[in-house]
């Protein structure tokens, strides 16, 4: 990669982070009606967080000159749409170590307030209704991580202490790591009714959507639990529904599809569901942690280096 000058959007103010190189003009836009300066300029483009894919494609195809496109997102469905308009050699960046930590917590969260019934003594607390009685621990429990990338292993890292009976990894394709083996996608079926808890952290791929249909769900044990901290189309919503109200199957979802989940859709009052609103990334953790990467990606590049994170280049 050569060194480069030229523009850099950035979705936060530039006098914001540290050590930023001084060879490139930035300008501050996080999705704003109005562009910060002509997009010709534009060598460099971090595209605004938690932003709809039409806010976030808009200024690509006047951009070029642009060499990089660095997500603030682990997923890249969102931009994906956008690259026919960009010239070839663009390279496209995720946002790998930023969301780990952040995203395992909340799968953890959503697991351990289910199995124990969180939800329901919250609300019995606002009736002043003591809930008394036994609870399920996440402890012998078997765990399986469908999407073991580098969220999947830190959602692994955080059940490690649980005592959990056991813990299955799956892949698109079969690996080894250094807690055991990873299984393709294709073992599902033999999976599946083995686990308790199933925990989707994929990626959204055409492989991957619609992945937890109703034969996935149908080969899930009766009161297993489905926790999603991957995309709301990973999972086919209407034969979720379908397995919650009959009482079989629970779920805990940080995505849903549709998203944001409309007043009225019956996804919100269906028994054995516990929703949050995507905000799996979105904690204390995401700005340092979100600045840091910028900044040394924008060094590696006005240095002539190779970007870090590289998905995917534009042909």
């Amino acid at each position: 990669m050569t060194a480069m000058t030229g523009d850099v959007w950035l979705p936060f103010p530039a006098e914001e982070f540290e050590g930023l190189p001084d060879s490139f003009r930035y300008r501050h836009w996080d999705g704003e009606e109005d562009f910060p300066a002509d997009p010709v300029d534009c060598v460099f483009y971090v595209t605004p967080y938690m932003k709809s894919s039409e806010v976030t494609l808009r200024p690509l195809a006047a951009m070029p000159r642009l060499r990089v496109v660095q997500t603030l997102t682990a997923g890249i469905d969102h931009v994906l749409g956008g690259l026919a308009s960009l010239s070839p050699g663009v390279r496209l960046c995720n946002a790998r170590g930023v969301h780990e930590a952040s995203t395992a917590e909340l799968a953890l969260t959503l697991v351990l307030a289910s199995l124990r019934g969180i939800p329901g003594m919250v609300r019995g607390q606002d009736r002043e209704d003591w809930r008394g009685g036994f609870y399920e621990a996440l402890a012998d429990k078997s765990v399986l991580i469908i999407g073991y990338g580098s969220i999947g292993a830190a959602i692994e890292d955080r059940l490690a202490p649980f005592e959990c009976r056991r813990i299955a990894r799956v892949a698109r394709s079969a690996r080894s790591s250094g807690r055991g083996p990873v299984h393709a996608l294709a073992e599902l079926p033999r999976l599946l009714p083995q686990a308790d808890v199933v925990i989707l952290s994929t990626p959204l791929t055409e492989q991957t959507r619609g992945l937890a249909g109703a034969e996935f769900l149908g080969r899930m044990k009766d009161g297993a639990l489905l926790v999603n901290v991957a995309r709301g189309p990973v999972v086919d919503t209407k034969s979720l529904l379908a397995e919650l109200e009959s009482g079989r199957l629970r779920a805990a979802l940080d995505v849903t599809d549709p998203e944001p989940l409309p007043s009225g859709h019956p996804l919100w009052h269906a028994p054995h569901v516990l929703i949050t609103p995507h905000v799996g990334g979105s904690s204390s953790a995401f700005e340092p942690r979100a600045k840091r990467l910028v900044a040394r990606q924008l060094n590696r590049f006005a240095a002539g280096e190779p970007v870090e994170n590289t998905v995917l280049i534009t042909e």
